[in-house]
């Protein structure tokens, strides 16, 4: 996304290359070398960051903070001054200030500050879009009727002031990434970033590269600097689903993250400080993973600060109708139909069945019949024939299925569907490629032959 930027710098040669170099990254720039005329072009044109030297004819950098602030407040103010000069520079970032960089600078640093002042308005625009759609304070006690989820709601309310990491568990969809959302917009550092991370869709590579980011020339292709997910959250909240998937080589360098607040990007040698949140989740059984040496025992304490384990779908079925109605009101717009609800029959499908994929799989489900409904309720006919099926299954007492049965038939019935496609079965089933195959291998190793 191209941001609007306004440089104030009265050395020619110094305006000439931050313009250039903050243009080749893909930014609308302008640039000024008077203080007066730098205010007179906010005055007339939006911009979402200024970068100003502290010294310059007309008006001085300190004056066009405390301007730039009054008026616009919304625009980030980069400070530019001389090694003697950072005493003001420290004082003008009390005054609202987002950085400062002394004299000389490295251009390539100062386009990666930009690009982290950027990365983290865009993110605190699309987090209050977020924080107002999920309407935290009402529509999350709307959707959790059950007795479990308004505990965990009571839990993630008496941990509103504090800053502990959190570990969530439980099975594939349960609605740990709603969660996790639910915690950090509710706590301290709710209008600061929150990003998020599937640690099982990466290869260590790119898992690597992802949170850590890396230097020029680190790997092939590495063209130029790039900044990770735990560099852009810096403030704010990080989420790593699927944590026990992370290989034990990056779970290492995530636990001095965590302990020191610090990392190297991949191929650098400056070390970075971050103050991150961290909440991790897994549907994994992590003590016996830490048995197998597949994860770490020292950073599963660091993050099990707070563990909250969030039961399936079928042990909380009050939670059922309001959820449908949840997803309903939020997939219903993108469709243009006036359905108003679910018909009475539709409901007690649903209410009957025991969703192996749980809220993700529920939430499936209803956008699936919001397509094929073509009536001003849902009806059963819009429904899955699978989900009648195991309704009628699951109801008779001398072929009672275990639920690790019905995960399997269910996933080789998908996995039947789209040809044997493993990517698509385990989209279309609301689960990783990873999980998918250890549904599947769980049968292969029961099998008596």
């Amino acid at each position: 996304m191209a941001f609007k930027i306004l440089v104030a710098e009265d050395e020619e040669i110094t305006l000439e290359n931050v313009v250039e170099t903050l243009t080749e990254e893909g930014h609308k720039v302008s640039g000024t070398k008077d203080g007066l005329e730098a205010l007179d072009l906010l005055d007339r044109h939006k911009f979402d960051l200024l970068i100003t030297d502290i010294k310059m004819p007309g008006m001085d950098g300190i004056a066009l903070l405390e301007a730039v602030k009054e008026k616009y407040p919304e625009t980030e103010v980069v400070l530019i001054t001389g090694f003697g000069s950072i005493g003001s520079a420290v004082d003008a970032m009390k005054k609202g200030a987002y950085d400062y960089i002394a004299k000389p600078f490295d251009l390539e640093d100062l386009a990666l500050r930009v690009g982290k002042i950027i990365q983290q308005k865009t993110l605190r625009k699309e987090n209050l879009a977020l924080k107002t759609y999920l309407g935290m304070d009402k529509k999350v006690s709307i959707i959790a009727k059950s007795k479990s989820m308004n505990d965990i709601l009571t839990l993630i309310e008496g941990i509103k002031d504090s800053d502990c990491n959190v570990l969530l568990t439980g099975e594939t969809g349960v609605g740990k990434s709603l969660l996790a959302k639910i915690i950090h917009f509710t706590g301290k550092r709710q209008n600061m970033p929150f990003l998020s991370v599937n640690c099982a869709t990466f290869t260590e590579e790119l898992l690597a590269s992802e949170l850590f980011g890396h230097e020029r020339g680190a790997f092939t292709g590495a063209v130029r600097t790039k900044q990770g997910l735990v560099e852009i959250a810096d403030t704010g909240t990080l989420f790593l689903d699927e944590i026990a998937e992370m290989t034990p080589n990056l779970q290492a360098k995530l636990l001095k993250v965590i302990e020191e607040g610090e990392f190297f990007r991949v191929g650098g040698t400056r070390p970075i400080r971050v103050d991150v949140r961290f909440i991790a989740a897994t549907n994994q059984q992590v003590k016996s993973a830490i048995t197998e040496g597949r994860f770490r025992e020292d950073l599963y304490y660091r993050l099990n600060v707070m563990e909250i384990f969030i039961p399936p779908l079928r042990e909380r079925p009050d939670d059922i109708a309001p959820l449908g109605e949840y997803f309903l009101r939020k997939h219903l717009p993108k469709s243009n139909k006036k359905i108003k609800g679910f018909a009475k029959e539709a409901m007690n499908i649903l209410k009957d069945y025991s969703f192996p994929g749980n809220v993700r799989e529920l939430e499936n489900i209803v956008e699936r019949a919001i397509i094929l409904e073509k009536n001003n309720v849902i009806t059963p006919e819009s429904l899955p024939q699978g989900i009648k099926a195991f309704h009628i299954e699951t109801i008779d007492p001398h072929n009672i299925k275990s639920l690790d049965d019905i995960s399997r038939e269910y996933a080789e019935r998908v996995l039947e569907l789209f040809g044997g496609n493993k990517s698509k079965a385990s989209e279309a089933l609301g689960i990783s490629r990873t999980s998918l195959w250890r549904i599947l291998k769980e049968e292969q190793a029961t099998d008596p032959d």
